[in-house]
């Protein structure tokens, strides 16, 4: 892949995900505004998680139909129009259907964009190349709430969405502007042509596929952890956003050696490491009774979380067949999603049961089961695993 084609991924990434981090801390504020109560402005709010998790599967589809590239572009423009529609939105159900298709879009705009560089970088540069771009997304999500509120302080709440017009609008320029790598011809989808992708690969999705669901699970939980161990702990909000935001930083610091690590050494290198420091990590939480120790478990969920970064993007791209590699990963995603949806309401039914501790407990144990997952299920071989492996690939002509 050539810089500017790079350019054409990573920075409308990095753009894109600002815009959604601005847009995400509001959603349920903006509810509020409209007269939503408590209960409905968390509805809202998840409504963006759930038109992702709706999506994409159809993302495959419309990748597929369009090429990478193009459906990167139409998804930001489509974004624009419904970014503006939540600014201009007077009702709880325009703002909340608004941000159902976001979410939806969303997963077209994540998908094209793993899929065009899983298909544009070479074989041993492909982790680097994906865990980069799942680092700049997090830089990205970690900008996005700061930014936001600096034009919140200017105007008002509905100043994010306007934010984040601005840089869906700029995301779509910069895909415009650079002209694609690969070639793409349309190719018609039919209607169930994504129930005979995962029919032909059903065993790689009941194998690696589960170990997806628990590393998205334990992942999606780190974001929900901390802020209520927080307010179990009688923290103020201003301390939490700070242990969190700790957090987020030490995870953002590992994107570019955990894809160097999978490229030279494989996979598990990376992965495993990973999700045993994320339980490490929860393990820890509980234990903590003020700031300090609270901060320290932090950083250790953040160092596990970041030591995987992309993990999954990569294992994706290394699985999906090229004929119908968008497809593939729309289910691939899907069940990444899906995780990431039940990790935090594992950690609610432990809390309703009258133990958020167990509940947190509970999540180190599906990141133990994940690490365990991962050695099952993920494929060896690397052309760097070992002296035989790296001769065979030179042989082949992969290396230098």
């Amino acid at each position: 892949m050539n810089r500017s084609a790079a350019w054409a991924v990573y920075l409308p990434v990095l753009v894109f995900e600002t815009g959604m981090g601005a847009v995400l801390p509001v959603a349920a504020l903006s509810a509020v505004d409209l007269g939503a109560s408590l209960a409905t402005a968390g509805l809202v709010v998840a409504l963006l998680a759930i038109g992702q998790i709706l999506g994409d599967v159809p993302a495959g589809a419309v990748a597929t139909r369009l090429g990478d590239r193009r459906a990167m572009l139409v998804a930001a423009c489509i974004a624009v129009v419904l970014l503006v529609g939540a600014a201009l939105a007077r009702e709880v159900v325009v703002l909340g259907g608004c941000l159902l298709l976001l979410g939806a879009v969303n997963a077209v705009f994540t998908l094209a964009r793993q899929s065009y560089l899983t298909e544009t970088t070479p074989v041993l540069k492909r982790a680097r190349a994906l865990s980069t771009l799942a680092g700049l997304q997090r830089v990205g999500t970690f900008i996005g709430p700061f930014a936001g509120a600096a034009v919140i302080h200017l105007t008002d709440v509905r100043a994010a969405y306007w934010l984040a017009v601005g840089t869906s609008a700029a995301a779509a320029v910069v895909v415009a502007l650079v002209p694609d790598d690969v070639a793409h011809e349309p190719r018609a989808v039919s209607a169930d042509s994504a129930r005979r992708v995962f029919l032909d690969h059903r065993q790689i999705f009941f194998s690696l596929g589960l170990a997806v669901v628990l590393v998205g699970a334990a992942r999606g939980a780190r974001q929900t952890v901390l802020p209520l161990w927080a307010e179990h702990l009688g923290l103020p909000p201003a301390t939490t956003s700070i242990v969190v935001g700790i957090s987020g930083g030490v995870d953002m610091l590992l994107f570019y050696p955990a894809g160097k690590l999978m490229d030279v050494r494989g996979r598990l290198w990376t992965a495993v490491p990973s999700m045993l420091v994320l339980a490490l990590g929860f393990a820890l939480l509980p234990l903590s009774a003020g700031v300090v120790a609270l901060t320290g478990a932090a950083m250790v969920i953040g160092l596990g979380n970041g030591m995987g970064s992309g993990i999954l993007m990569t294992l994706g791209a290394d699985v999906a067949p090229a004929a119908t590699r968008a497809q593939f990963l729309g289910i691939w995603r899907l069940f990444q999603d899906s995780g990431n949806a039940a990790g935090p309401l594992l950690v609610a039914a432990g809390a309703a049961l009258g133990s958020l501790a167990g509940g947190i407990l509970a999540m180190a144990g599906v990141a133990v089961a994940s690490a365990a997952a991962l050695i099952r299920w993920v494929p060896r071989w690397s052309v760097h695993a070992t002296p035989a492996t790296r001769q065979r690939a030179r042989e082949a002509g992969l290396l230098d």
